[in-house]
């Protein structure tokens, strides 16, 4: 199992320890570092200041937003930091929700996502692969356009720059049964936004068709500490606002995930906590439990003894959402 380091997204401004702590990943031997967006930063530009301060580590996007480009846009950035990095890029791509779709980027989330998904890596994939001019007829994703308001001019083009490699990894980012199956697939591998090892049935079925060397790369907030309670405590923000914040109360994936991972009663109530206006409600309803089966948190005995969990399933790449720099030592030493 090789481990990766994700740094997230900013949130007030650029954090000063993304840059030494991928850098720190990649003196340790972490195989790839990861970065993200939702409506602020960007996940490609801080991954190209990453690449220009190291020569080594994989540089992965977990996720970005397909709703954020079209997917040729996607492509030119994904081939472009391949070439600068030297064959370093894994592009992560996810679907995100309606209300960060149309909230956020003014666009109306795909009636079948599922569609919208395959025909945006068709295209991403066709790029990279520059074997013809873009084509494909497709539901919402067409090139070229033939669009009612268009003028009938577009023509089919390809790539000027010749991709690196024809084979980037590409990962998508799923939760539903449907899309992780779909996934499998169509792409080189799947970023869970979370995992429990001790949960695999969940993910089986949707799993059986997976090719070989499919990668299955889940993140985990990891923190070497005494006190377990208070270690667990970033694990359950970040679940009271996923669960409750990221998606309307009739349309929450992340809600829907926890319900299916035997958290169902515990999901609903965390959703209307937080849109009542009581976040911090919203935490504390997050079962320990829950927080702690998804996340590597602890004594360093406590979290090498669970980690063996984690070597046991289908997970080939342990993203590390880790806040310290020994943090990051203490899982190096126990996954080499």
């Amino acid at each position: 199992m090789r481990l990766g380091l994700a740094l997230g997204y900013w949130g007030r401004g650029p954090s000063p320890d993304h840059v030494p702590l991928a850098q720190e990943a990649e003196r340790l031997g972490y195989d790839s570092v990861w970065t993200a967006e939702s409506w602020g930063s960007d996940a490609f530009t801080p991954l190209t200041w990453i690449a220009a301060r190291t020569s080594r580590i994989k540089l992965g996007t977990a996720v970005a937003q397909m709703a954020a480009r079209s997917p040729t846009t996607t492509a030119m950035h994904a081939l472009t930091l391949d070439h600068l990095s030297g064959g370093r890029m894994l592009l992560g791509l996810g679907l995100s929700g309606p209300q960060v779709v149309e909230g956020w980027y003014g666009r109306p989330f795909p009636s079948s996502p599922l569609t919208a998904t395959r025909e945006y890596v068709d295209v991403v994939r066709q790029v990279l692969r520059r074997e013809a001019p873009v084509a494909l007829d497709g539901r919402f994703h067409s090139h070229p356009y033939r669009g009612e308001d268009g003028t009938g001019l577009g023509k089919p083009l390809k790539p000027i720059t010749h991709p690196l490699r024809r084979d980037l990894p590409v990962l998508l980012g799923a939760e539903g049964p449907k899309n992780i199956a779909q996934t499998a697939r169509i792409a080189d591998g799947w970023l869970p936004l979370y995992w429990s090892p001790t949960r695999t049935e969940v993910y089986e079925a949707p799993l059986a068709g997976a090719p070989e060397g499919f990668v299955v790369a889940p993140m985990a907030r990891a923190q070497v500490c005494d006190d377990v309670a208070e270690g667990l405590l970033p694990v359950k923000t970040m679940l009271g606002f996923y669960i409750g914040g990221m998606g309307h109360a009739k349309r929450n994936f992340h809600a829907d995930l926890m319900a299916r991972m035997g958290y169902e009663e515990e999901a609903r109530h965390i959703q209307q906590l937080f849109l009542e206006g009581r976040r911090e409600e919203a935490v504390l309803a997050v079962p320990d439990a829950f927080a702690d089966e998804i996340s590597l948190v602890g004594p360093r005995e406590r979290i090498a003894e669970r980690l063996e969990s984690w070597r046991k399933g289908p997970v080939t790449d342990l993203l590390l959402l880790s806040p310290d720099r020994h943090t990051l030592r203490v899982l190096a030493e126990l996954n080499s």
